[in-house]
C-alpha cells in the first residue's frame, strides 16, 4: 500500500482519473506541522471518495527519513488499481506514495509582501468535492499557466458565479472594517490546513462575496501550510492594470504573527 516516490502502474486510478487525494506537509526537525489538521482533511476526503483511510503509522512512516531543518512531505493516496472504466472497484486496495524534499521558505515575501493578479479561469462548482485536496487539479494548472512574470506571486480565482474562492495554491484572507474574512468554500476550493487552524484561533468570518470586497479591505493575505502568510501589497486585473494597493502595517502583522507561529516561522522584522 505504501512506497517512496515510485512510478505509478498504468492502471492506477489516481494516475488515470485523478481518483485520489494528497497532502503537502511542512516538516520541521522531523516533526510534521499541523499534522492533526492534515489527517482530518485526508479522512474527510477518504470518506467522500470511499477510499479506506490508511493507518496513522503508515502515513507517518516517511518522517523517519527526515533530517534536521525544514522539508516538505507530499503524501499521495489513490484508490489503487481495478474497476472497469470509471466504475470503481467494490473492494479497493489503496496505493500510498510519498516524497520528502528539502524546503526553504521565500522569506522576502513575508517581509516585503507580494503582488498578485486575477485569473481568467473560473472554478467549476461541485459542492461534493468542495474543501478536499483531491488529485483533480487541472483548473489550478491552467490558472497558473496564465502568467509567467516572476514578479507576480499568485493568481486569484473566482467560481463560475463570480464569488471569490482562493488563489491557485493558497487560501485568501482580508480585513474589512476591522473584521477578518475569508471566502466560504461550500461550492469549490481547497480548505487549507493552515486556514482551518487559523479559524480555530481567530475570529474569521466565512463570506460569499465578489472580488470588489478586496477593494474595500484594509489588509489582504495569502496563506498555506507550507509557505506561511504573505501580505498582499498589490492586486492587478487580468490585463495587468493595478487595481489595489496596500501598505504594510500593524493590521498585516497581527494576522501574520498567528500564521507564522503555527508553522514555527519568525514574524518579519523580529530577527
Amino acid at each position: 500500500m505504501s512506497g517512496a516516490a515510485a512510478g505509478w502502474p498504468l492502471d492506477d486510478r489516481g494516475a488515470a482519473y485523478g481518483d485520489g487525494l494528497f497532502e503537502t506537509i511542512l516538516v520541521r526537525d522531523r516533526r510534521p506541522l499541523l499534522w492533526d489538521e492534515h489527517l482530518a482533511r485526508l479522512a474527510r476526503g477518504c470518506h467522500v471518495l470511499g477510499i479506506p483511510m490508511p493507518a496513522e503509522h503508515e502515513l507517518a512512516a516517511p518522517l523517519a527519513e527526515a533530517g534536521e531543518g525544514l522539508a516538505v512531505l507530499k503524501l499521495t493516496l489513490t484508490r489503487g488499481s481495478g474497476g472497469r472504466g470509471y466504475r470503481p472497484p467494490t473492494d479497493p486496495a489503496p496505493r500510498l506514495r510519498w516524497q520528502l524534499s528539502p524546503f526553504a521558505p521565500q522569506e522576502s515575501r513575508w517581509e516585503e509582501g507580494v503582488r498578485i493578479r486575477h485569473c481568467r479561469l473560473r472554478l467549476g462548482i461541485q459542492p461534493l468535492l468542495a474543501g478536499l485536496k483531491h488529485l483533480n487539479r487541472l483548473e489550478n494548472v491552467l490558472a497558473r499557466a496564465e502568467w509567467s512574470d516572476d514578479a507576480i506571486a499568485e493568481g486569484l480565482l473566482c467560481d463560475g458565479e463570480g464569488r471569490l474562492v482562493e488563489a491557485t495554491a493558497m487560501n485568501l484572507f482580508w480585513q474589512r472594517e476591522g473584521r477578518l474574512e475569508t471566502p466560504r468554500l461550500a461550492r469549490c476550493g481547497v480548505a487549507g490546513t493552515l486556514r482551518e487552524a487559523l479559524r480555530e484561533r481567530l475570529a474569521i468570518a466565512e463570506v460569499d462575496v465578489g472580488p470588489e470586497a478586496l477593494l474595500a479591505a484594509e489588509a489582504v493575505w495569502l496563506a498555506n501550510s507550507v509557505q506561511g502568510a504573505w501580505p498582499v501589497v498589490r492586486l492587478d486585473a487580468v490585463d495587468g492594470r493595478p487595481i489595489g494597493r496596500w501598505s504594510l502595517g500593524p493590521a498585516h502583522r497581527d494576522f501574520q504573527a498567528e500564521a507564522q507561529r503555527l508553522l514555527g516561522y519568525p514574524l518579519p522584522g523580529s530577527t
